[in-house]
C-alpha cells in the first residue's frame, strides 16, 4: 500500500471501529453509568443525598435552606493496549468491515479489559472525596455481602441480594438492576430443589438465551468473575451503583511492520477506570462451586 492509502484506510478502520464499540458496549459497561472525558487525569462521579423537607409552621417564615449531603468517587485511569499483526492482504481489506474476525477481536479485547475493570471495582477499594476534599479508601461493606455457605447460587441467595438492594432504597421500577453469574450458578439454579416449576422454566429459558429477566434481575452470564477457590464472586448491583470512565475514545492505528515481512499490525489503546460509587448498591454473593 502506498503511504496515501495506508493512511486512509488506518482512519476509515479507525472511525469504524469507534462506531461498533459505541454500537456493541461490553457486558457490564451496558450496565453501569458512563462517561467520557478528554485528557483527564482522573473523573470524579457525584454521590448526592435526597433533599429533606420540612413542613411549614406559619405564612411568611424563613426558607428552610437544607444543606445536601455531598461526596465524590474518584476514577483514576490506567492505560491498556494490545496489538496483532495481519499477514494476508485480503485480511488486511477486510479489516475495516465492522462484520470481520480482525474487528470482532479487538473490540471483544476492549469489551473484556471493560468488564474486568468493572468487576474489581465492584468489589475493591473505592476512592472517596467528602465535602472538604479529603480522601479516604472504602471496601465494600460486609452488609453489602452474602455469605458463601455451603451452597453454589440459590433462590434464597438471590432473595437475599434483592432485598439489600430493596433496602438502599433502589427504586427497581425506575432504575434497572442486573445479577452477574457463572456458567456454573446457571446450573446450579437448575438443581435447587426450593426453585418452582414456573422458576424452573424461566432458568432453562435463561440458561438458552431466549430471557434476559429473571426476579426483577437483568441477568448477565460471564466467565470474567472472580474466583478464589471453589468460591465464585457473582454480582449484583443497581445501574447508578457503578461507574465506568473513559479517558478519550479508543486509539487504533495500522501500520507496516517492515520488521515482520511487511504485515500489518493492528493497534489498540485505550485510557478506562471504574469505581463504585454507592456501595449500598452493589452486592457480592459469594457461591461455593464444590456443592
Amino acid at each position: 500500500m502506498s503511504n496515501t492509502v495506508n493512511v486512509a484506510f488506518e482512519q476509515e478502520f479507525s472511525d469504524t471501529f469507534i462506531h461498533l464499540a459505541a454500537q456493541k458496549p461490553s457486558k457490564f459497561g451496558s450496565a453501569v453509568r458512563n462517561e467520557i472525558v478528554n485528557d483527564a487525569k482522573a473523573f470524579h462521579f457525584d454521590r448526592m443525598d435526597g433533599m429533606t423537607m420540612q413542613r411549614a409552621t406559619s405564612r411568611h417564615e424563613d426558607t428552610p435552606l437544607t444543606e445536601v449531603p455531598f461526596s465524590r468517587r474518584r476514577v483514576t485511569f490506567d492505560t491498556y493496549r494490545g496489538a496483532d499483526l495481519i499477514d494476508s492482504a485480503d485480511r488486511v481489506k477486510m479489516a475495516k468491515d465492522p462484520t470481520s474476525p480482525t474487528m470482532k477481536q479487538i473490540l471483544w479485547s476492549l469489551n473484556r479489559t471493560k468488564d474486568d475493570i468493572i468487576i474489581d471495582a465492584a468489589r475493591g477499594n473505592a476512592i472517596a472525596i467528602d465535602a472538604d476534599d479529603a480522601t479516604s479508601n472504602v471496601a465494600l461493606p460486609s452488609a453489602q455481602k452474602v455469605a458463601v455457605g455451603s451452597t453454589d447460587l440459590s433462590l434464597v441467595k438471590i432473595i437475599n441480594a434483592r432485598k439489600i438492594l430493596l433496602n438502599a432504597d433502589v427504586d427497581v421500577h425506575e432504575e434497572p438492576i442486573y445479577f452477574a453469574i457463572g456458567p456454573d450458578q446457571l446450573e446450579a439454579l437448575l438443581n435447587d430443589s426450593t426453585i418452582t416449576s414456573a422458576d424452573y422454566n424461566s432458568v432453562r429459558m435463561l440458561m438458552g438465551g431466549d430471557i434476559d429477566t429473571f426476579m426483577g434481575f437483568k441477568w448477565i452470564i460471564s466467565t470474567r468473575l472472580i474466583k478464589s477457590g471453589t468460591t465464585r464472586f457473582c454480582l449484583a448491583w443497581a445501574q447508578s451503583g457503578l461507574g465506568l470512565a473513559m479517558n478519550g475514545s479508543p486509539n487504533t492505528r495500522m501500520t507496516e511492520r517492515a520488521d515482520k515481512n511487511y504485515s500489518m499490525q493492528v493497534y489498540l489503546e485505550a485510557s478506562l477506570g471504574a469505581v463504585r460509587i454507592e456501595d449500598e448498591k452493589v452486592v457480592e454473593i459469594a457461591c461455593n462451586e464444590s456443592a
